[in-house]
């Protein structure tokens, strides 16, 4: 798959995460892209562990890119929530 198509993948699949997960999400376009292509892989490398599919290359399909990404959406929420000092 060509750079391009891994980036307008991942805006679609990181736009679609953002809109699951309740709450105001931190980051801008390039954020979501990168949360797009990250959950693919995370999904297709879960997907494949699970034994969901039989080779290790390319992303997961659309579900498991999608999960991977609201995993690593709640994580980046995680991290990036401001601290109060007390």
């Amino acid at each position: 798959m060509g750079v391009i198509a891994w980036i307008v993948f991942g805006l679609i699949i990181g736009a679609v995460a953002r809109a699951v997960m309740p709450g105001r999400q931190p980051g801008g376009i390039i954020v979501t892209i990168l949360l797009g292509v990250g959950g693919s892989l995370l999904g297709g490398w879960l997907g494949y562990e699970l034994g969901m599919y039989p080779s290790s290359q390319g992303g997961g399909g659309f579900f498991m890119s999608i999960l991977g990404a609201v995993v690593i959406l709640g994580i980046y929420r995680a991290i990036s929530r401001p601290r109060v000092m007390a």
